[in-house]
């Protein structure tokens, strides 16, 4: 899924994941750290339950996305281990500029996308590198987030992952 900042990607993701409940998912979702209605920084929640700072204003750090510095270890110590966990359907929020900045996300990514499970993602709508080369692939099937579709968009993939994972089970995934 792509779509503008704020036009609803990760709650369309959050949805898919309450409609996938009984089944194995891994992944994560990002959110925003607010302190007095400011945004200080972002946060990743996995599926299981581990929290981190993402990135966040009093981050030292060399990798940078405007006044928020990244911390790709805690990013990596988080998403990591919860992407290698065997899942059913992988949802992951998101193939954006800061979580590329872990060459280690990227190489998890490559092989997600490759494998058996489905996976869900959300991805920047402008961006360079691996960002532009998801899009690219000829295996993934980009949903633009509207206003529109945003409320019917996730039982619409809903149906699609239990339509793959049906095919999955007979021997033939089409993702």
């Amino acid at each position: 899924m792509t779509g503008r900042p704020g036009i609803g990607k990760t709650t369309v993701l959050r949805r898919l994941a309450d409609f996938l409940a009984g089944r194995a998912v891994g992944g994560f979702y990002t959110g925003e750290i607010r302190i007095a209605g400011r945004r200080e920084g972002f946060e990743v929640s996995t599926f299981s339950g581990q929290v981190a700072v993402l990135a966040h204003v009093k981050t030292h750090s060399p990798h940078r996305v405007g006044r928020y510095g990244v911390d790709v270890a805690a990013f990596e110590r988080t998403v990591l281990p919860e992407l290698e966990r065997r899942a059913e359907v992988l949802l992951i929020d998101e193939i954006g500029k800061m979580e590329c900045f872990s060459a280690r996300f990227v190489q998890a990514v490559r092989g997600l996308l490759t494998g058996n499970a489905p996976l869900v993602a959300t991805v920047a709508l402008s961006g360079t590198g691996f960002i532009a080369e998801v899009k690219r692939r000829p295996d993934v099937r980009l949903w633009q987030v509207t206003t529109a579709n945003r409320d019917e968009l996730p039982m619409r993939l809903t149906e699609q992952v239990f339509a793959a994972l049906a095919g999955a089970a007979a021997g033939s995934l089409t993702a």
